[in-house]
């Protein structure tokens, strides 16, 4: 019983994440006459002012001073921060292409993103991938050759989406950097950026004008943390080939909104073939996905275990034992100073005493 509510709570956290998502899609729109630039400059604002609020209320910023007490090299903060220009370019881009007629090839991104990773993991961590997986891959390499072949090329969006988040992952990964600790490191080193960009293209000026923004910014923020924080939620109840599967609903929303909302066809993202081939490709990763979870969870029935939870992307055991080592430095650092400050005021009342 257990084990069913938490599936039940993690695929209403996961389904309700990729409809808030899918909404800040569409914020662009409802936040004309600014452009789509100042729109996502706006959004590193309030994602991080919300972020704030998150972490303050839920009482998390020892876990993130922890964290960055681990960080003892040069080379540590360079990969620390190495991402963060990569998540702004995706913040920009997830905003700015649905007002300006990108919305199919930021959707296709997304739909070709889980198939890179998959294909990464392969190569770069010898990781195995099933018949199926080999299958969609072949299918989505084949939908995108045929267009290559067909248009001479592929949209930048596209191929900034799926491959830009791949590095960002990856060096998130080598340093094992929990999420709320990544995402508030970028937010904060993003925003003299944003607040650069702002000034000069007035969009302080801008918002001001409007009554509108006075809600709808605020309302972005909190969309924003409200949907991240449902992520983690639903990565920590879901086993790991079910939030699989459920992190296509994201893409599969952003499609129908950019054919009905935005209301671009099917030809200005790509041919009738390619997309066919990606969606046949999608089919089958949740086929396998869901082969995955019923076969495990068989097995985990049988044995009396139940499915490991989705996790970070744990890095070499090496590194593990030093950030643990160095969280466990940290603790026992703040214990010292507190029985410090303890004996510091005894020994002034015993001085106290002399004295008199």
């Amino acid at each position: 019983m257990l084990t069913t509510n938490r599936t039940f709570q993690g695929t209403l956290a996961s389904v309700s994440s990729s409809f808030l998502f899918s909404m800040m899609f569409l914020f662009g729109l409802f936040m004309l006459p600014l452009t789509g630039t100042q729109v996502a400059s706006w959004r590193v604002l309030m994602m991080l002012l919300s972020l704030v609020l998150l972490v303050s209320l839920t009482k998390q910023w020892q876990h993130v001073f922890d964290y960055l007490k681990t960080l003892k090299t040069p080379k540590d903060w360079v990969v620390f921060i190495l991402p963060t220009p990569i998540l702004g370019g995706q913040i920009w881009l997830f905003m700015w292409g649905p007002v300006n007629g990108y919305g199919l090839d930021v959707t296709l991104g997304y739909f070709l993103l889980p198939l890179v990773m998959i294909v990464i993991g392969r190569f770069f961590y010898h990781e195995n991938m099933s018949t199926l997986q080999w299958s969609a891959a072949l299918c989505a390499a084949l939908g995108i050759g045929y267009d290559i072949l067909q248009y001479g090329s592929i949209s930048w969006v596209t191929l900034f989406v799926c491959l830009g988040y791949p590095p960002y992952y990856l060096l998130r990964r080598a340093i094992a950097v929990p999420p709320i600790t990544g995402l508030l490191s970028d937010l904060t080193l993003l925003t003299p950026v944003v607040l650069v960009m702002l000034y000069a293209s007035d969009g302080f000026g801008m918002a001001a004008q409007y009554p509108k923004f006075w809600y709808l910014l605020p309302l972005l923020g909190a969309f924003s943390a409200l949907a991240m924080s449902l992520t983690m939620i639903a990565s920590s109840k879901l086993p790991v080939s079910l939030f699989g599967a459920l992190s296509y609903i994201e893409p599969m929303l952003l499609f129908v909104l950019s054919i009905t909302v935005l209301g671009q066809s099917l030809d200005e993202g790509g041919s009738l073939f390619m997309y066919g081939m990606i969606g046949l490709a999608l089919l089958i990763m949740v086929a396998d996905s869901a082969m995955g979870y019923m076969m495990r969870k068989r097995d985990d029935d049988l044995h009396g275990y139940r499915e490991p939870q989705v996790g970070g992307f744990p890095p070499r055991r090496r590194l593990i034992n030093r950030r643990i080592d160095g969280v466990l430095q940290a603790h026992r650092f703040r214990k010292i100073r507190r029985y410090q400050k303890k004996m510091d005021r005894i020994q002034r009342k015993i001085e106290q005493l002399d004295s008199k």
